[in-house]
């Protein structure tokens, strides 16, 4: 037995129908089995207008106007696996929907009957029914209702002895999204209570659930799936608004230039969602208002025409349109986006220069200069290897002293020079340069002309440096060449054969001033002995430069170098080495080894001959030589014994040369103690190593000088302290600080005169006892508490000497009293004290009652006093 599930379906879509558009979907048809699930293949009685997917799914082939031809046909379904066939009538109406009717149809709702459960009969296990299959419940979705709209109806089959209750689980039920569908618990009655939307989900997977009103299962539960049937209710969008695409210019038609793609969110598998692409307008429209095609399914763009040129369109702008609904203009929706083609430069332009010929100067000798500016046009887009000039010299520089660098800003060609040229050789370049581009040509373009062209450069004269030749100039001379000798010219030669100049010549460097130069003719002649031992000649030769100056404006030198290679003469004689060395007192086991120092060379030095004079006779006596070889030989004792000391003895020496030259060289001696080794003592070595009898004497009268200088200086200091403390003392009455208070313009009355308070002479306890005073309020220059140094009573007569000896005598007792205090800083220098060997001065008399003195003896105590003795000694004033 086959169900066939068709009436949910045929009355959904009848007031659609008047007149139908291509690939509208009608209807759904599902055949299927009680006993399980078969694979259908589907067929149309009217394949023209009417196909079957696979899934059921019933589409009109094409538009037509709905006639009574078209309101019948029949769909056929066969079992792939038994061949067996089904066929059911498909009638299209166009009777509109009407509240009885959904009524009707309400009732006319397909009902999904749960299978039986196994049960026992007669204690035998029943065979039970296979588990229906339930086909998809196929859904449109943005239903507008009304809501909620009833879907199918599950019933069991036990209704009729049980009282059943129904329920829905799965997402879209009792999991989110929740109460999309919902079930009548008695009726079981599957509603969906608001419209779908196939872009959130496009299938929903429930189960139908059977209990009894205790909650037990009386059923399994079935499976049901609801595919939500997609509406074009979504336009295609670009993934771009703007798209970017180049293209070189030139290209020819079928060039690939760029893909656009746009999205559909209805179903991409059906009409809805299958897109097409259009081209809507170019702009510009040159030279072809249809440069570019696009494919309608993929969304190529490519070229159909040529003539692309980027010099004179450099961007095209195309409005592409995608459609769905295979890109049905009628039902199809559509939206645009802009795609932007950039023509890119191909080299198709050759850079031409913009002058035949070109001029330029350069002076002569001078690099690195800008001879030309090559001026080039290109048409080309500009700082692109297409358009970036490079330049070559085709001809007319044959030792390659030219070149062109290209400026990268203008693309000019600077002709440089990069050696120097002599104006007397060449006085004019023609060269030929050729104006290329970093990147060859496109195919089939040629160089015209314009880019080859000539460049005149002219070559300026100017005042060249003179030089001499050879440099340096080398010349053989023997040395001990006498002064005044004529040894050589040197001279220099001007380049400037074109200018009428003098060359004048100068010593720039004579390290032994052994030359001269003529300033005109430029002779060389000694001044001095050339000498090959100086030590100005290295490696035997003498260098001495010379400067050549020219007249010419402005005034060029140059400079050569003169070298004299010395050939050497025999003019040293030998000279022992070492010059010193030691020995013991005995012959065994020392001997002294020598050679000798000639500052000649080969062959007027070695091999040497080594003797000893016959005078003095003690020579030969104590000593004795013997040559070794040509450049050695051995000193000995001859005797057994000879006392310790330093001893010279000479030594003839003669060399090789022709004719030989002999010397007498002293060699100085050390003869010591040696211990069993036969080395000297230590003390006597440090004799040996060359402090000698006199260099001892000499540090010894050294160190006695520095000490009595020592002495002389301590003496000194001394001497002059004593008179500083004196000065001190004995100050002149020009420099007396107490005579700047006396009031010269005040005489007054003679002494008898006056009424002194001399109670203030006398010693400070005879006004005020200390035990008065309070503790702490003590006068700085006051007298000590402490007791009273006695200080040697001295005579009542005035004491004839120097004032400096009386205080230096109290200083000395002051310094030897135990009781004073520890500094001299303590003392009180305004008290005098008791005892005072000086009388009052209130007792003398004046010169009218006391004539008869002599006060000559005042002049003796100094200046202060030689008033008193000029006033009262009856002198003429």
């Amino acid at each position: 037995m086959a169900c066939f599930l068709l009436k949910s379906y045929v009355r959904i879509f009848t007031e659609k129908l008047k007149n139908q558009a291509e690939s509208y979907v009608f209807l759904s048809v599902k055949f299927s089995n009680c006993n399980g699930k078969r694979k259908v293949q589907y067929e149309s009685s009217e394949p023209a207008d009417f196909k079957v997917d696979e899934d059921g799914m019933v589409y009109a082939v094409r538009s037509f106007p709905l006639s009574s031809e078209h309101a019948k046909f029949l769909i056929y379904a066969q079992d792939k696996e038994t061949q067996e066939k089904w066929q059911v009538a498909v009638k299209l109406s166009l009777k509109p929907t009407l509240p009885e009717d959904s009524l009707k149809e309400s009732q006319e709702i397909e009902e999904i009957v749960f299978p039986r459960q196994s049960t026992k009969h007669n204690g035998h296990l029943q065979r039970q029914k296979r588990d229906w299959v339930i086909p998809p419940i196929n859904l449109p979705e943005n239903s507008r209702g009304p809501f909620p709209q009833e879907l199918v109806r599950i019933r069991s089959d036990r209704d009729k002895n049980l009282s059943l209750r129904y329920s829905v689980t799965g997402p879209g039920a009792d999991q989110p999204p929740t109460g999309i569908f919902i079930i009548n618990p008695i009726s079981g009655q599957l509603s969906v209570t608001k419209p779908l939307d196939r872009e959130l989900i496009a299938r929903f997977h429930l189960r139908a659930h059977a209990v009894d009103i205790n909650g037990n299962q009386v059923e399994n539960p079935i499976d049901i799936v609801i595919n939500v049937i997609d509406m074009n209710d979504n336009r295609p969008e670009f993934l771009h608004q703007v798209w970017n695409g180049t293209v070189p210019e030139g290209s020819k038609p079928g060039t690939y230039v760029m893909t656009v793609t746009a999205i559909d969110a209805d179903d991409p598998n059906a009409l809805n969602g299958m897109l097409r692409y259009r081209i809507l307008s170019q702009a510009p429209s040159t030279p072809s208002p249809n440069m570019f095609t696009i494919n309608n399914e993929t969304g190529d763009i490519i070229t159909v025409a040529a003539g692309l040129d980027r010099e004179k369109v450099q961007q095209y702008t195309l409005i592409i349109q995608a459609t769905d609904m295979e890109g049905n203009p009628t039902y199809g929706l559509s939206n645009t986006a802009t795609a932007v083609i950039t023509v890119t430069d191909v080299n198709d332009n050759p850079p031409e220069f913009t002058a035949m010929t070109f001029y330029g100067e350069v002076p002569e000798n001078r690099i690195d200069v800008i001879v030309a500016n090559l001026t080039v046009t290109d048409k080309d887009q500009p700082h692109t290897p297409a358009w970036n000039a490079a330049y070559r010299i085709s001809g007319g520089d044959p030792t390659g002293r030219f070149a062109i660098q290209t400026d990268p800003n203008s693309n000019d060609g600077l002709v440089t020079v990069v050696k120097p040229i002599d104006f007397e050789t060449n006085r004019m370049f023609v060269l030929t340069v050729a104006a290329e581009n970093q990147v060859p040509l496109a195919k089939g373009i040629q160089h015209p002309p314009q880019s080859t062209a000539t460049v005149s450069v002219t070559v300026i004269d100017v005042n060249e440096n003179p030089y001499f030749a050879p440099n340096p100039k080398i010349i053989r001379q023997e040395e001990g060449l006498h002064a005044g000798t004529m040894l050589t010219t040197f001279t220099a030669q001007d380049p400037d054969r074109y200018m009428q100049q003098n060359i004048r010549y100068t010593k720039l460097s004579d390290p032994a001033n052994w030359l001269k130069i003529d300033p005109v003719n430029g002779q060389i002649t000694t001044i001095a002995v050339l000498d090959r031992e100086s030590p100005n000649v290295k490696n035997n030769i003498y260098n001495a430069t010379f400067l050549a100056s020219d007249n010419g404006i402005p005034p060029m030198s140059g400079t050569g170098t003169l070298q004299i290679y010395l050939l050497d003469i025999n003019d040293n004689a030998p000279q022992v080495l070492p010059q010193e060395a030691e020995t013991c007192e005995t012959p065994d086991p020392n001997s002294i080894n020598i050679t000798a120092l000639d500052y000649d060379i080969d062959p007027n030095a070695g091999p040497f001959a080594f003797d000893l004079p016959l005078s003095p006779l003690n020579i030969k006596k104590n000593w004795t030589i013997t040559r070794l070889n040509g450049d050695f030989a051995q000193l000995n004792l001859k005797i057994k014994f000879l006392e310790a000391g330093i001893y010279e003895v000479p030594i003839i020496i003669t060399d090789s040369g022709n004719p030989p030259k002999s010397n007498i060289s002293i060699l100085r001696v050390k003869v010591c103690q040696c211990d069993s080794n036969g080395d000297c003592t230590d003390v006597d070595r440090i004799v040996g190593a060359g402090l000698g009898t006199g260099a001892i004497i000499a540090i010894l009268l050294c160190i006695i000088i520095l000490l009595i200088l020592v002495l002389m200086f301590v003496v000194w200091m001394k001497r002059r302290d004593k008179e500083r403390q004196a000065k001190q003392l004995l100050i002149d009455p020009e420099d007396d600080v107490r005579d700047n208070i006396l009031k010269y313009d005040e005489e007054g009355g003679g002494e008898e005169d006056q009424d002194y308070d001399l109670s203030q002479l006398q010693q400070p306890d005879t006004v005020e006892p200390d035990a008065i005073k309070p503790v702490g309020i003590r006068r700085l220059d006051e007298r000590p508490i402490h007791a009273e140094p006695q200080y040697p009573v001295r005579s009542a007569a005035p004491h004839p000497g120097d004032i400096g000896d009386f205080i230096n005598e109290g200083l000395k007792a002051a310094d030897n009293d135990p009781t004073a205090p520890p500094y001299d800083s303590l003392l009180v220098f305004d008290y005098e004290g008791s005892g005072s060997t000086a009388g009052s001065l209130s007792s003398l008399n004046s010169s009218s009652s006391g004539g008869e003195q002599d006060y000559d003896y005042l002049n003796d105590w100094g200046p202060r006093f030689k008033k008193l003795a000029d006033m009262y000694g009856g002198g003429d004033d």
